[in-house]
């Protein structure tokens, strides 16, 4: 590992328990949005790192929403993150018990908003009720429909269905977005070379029913039009 790695991992080590710490004890949804923010501006600068929102006159400004992304690389919470910055939307993110308990990422994830998917449990009311009380306070639900970071070459994996069960259960509209550029891509990139300057391009697109009957994966398809 080069010094420049490593300089790199110390950092974002630091800088994620310590938004991590910031966060424990922050109740007010705002104020835990602007910390996740703040986190992802420090470190993207850190990195050079920088995101351009495609159809951002799609973005609405507030409302609950299950939003639904693509999922390549780990750095995508951040980008979606600093794509909802200038809006009133509040999600927590739907966390596998791996991410939840890590000891690079748990202190983080626990504090900043996440609900915990344990997917080893034979019951999932648990689950789902979590979900439910905290879309009644407001909130929106965040997650990777995919189920997993997608390391193949296809452009998308297959459409777990979970976040349909939970779009219907609350009656909660969907938000899709689209990370075009590959994040497993730009994290090797810069961990090669420190002076590299990467732009991440996310792209907004139309709001989907709770109610659509069509095949949502399709439909994710058809509007970043995804082949």
């Amino acid at each position: 590992m080069t010094l420049h790695k490593i300089r790199l991992a110390i950092y974002a080590l630091f800088l994620t328990n310590l938004f991590g710490f910031k966060l424990r004890g922050v109740k007010e949804s705002k104020e835990k949005k602007s910390l996740r923010i703040d986190y992802s501006k420090t470190l993207f600068n850190r990195l050079n790192l920088s995101v351009e929102i495609k159809n951002i006159e799609k973005l609405p400004l507030d409302g609950k929403y299950i939003l639904i992304s693509n999922h390549r690389g780990i750095i995508d919470p951040l980008v979606v993150e600093l794509a909802l910055k200038g809006t009133d939307i509040y999600g927590l993110w739907i966390s596998k018990k791996e991410l939840y308990n890590s000891p690079f990422f748990g202190l983080f994830v626990r504090n900043g908003g996440a609900i915990l998917l344990d997917r080893e449990k034979a019951q999932m009311g648990g689950f789902f009720a979590d979900v439910k009380s905290n879309v009644k306070r407001g909130n929106s639900i965040f997650i990777f429909p995919e189920g997993t970071r997608n390391k193949s070459s296809k452009s998308l994996l297959e459409f777990k269905n979970g976040f349909r069960i939970i779009a219907l259960k609350n009656r909660l509209p969907m938000l899709p977005v689209y990370i075009r550029t590959r994040t497993d891509e730009v994290l090797a990139n810069l961990l090669n070379d420190k002076n590299l300057k990467q732009t991440i391009i996310i792209e907004i697109g139309d709001i989907i029913s709770y109610r659509e009957r069509g095949n949502l994966e399709d439909i994710y398809k058809k509007q970043f039009n995804i082949k």
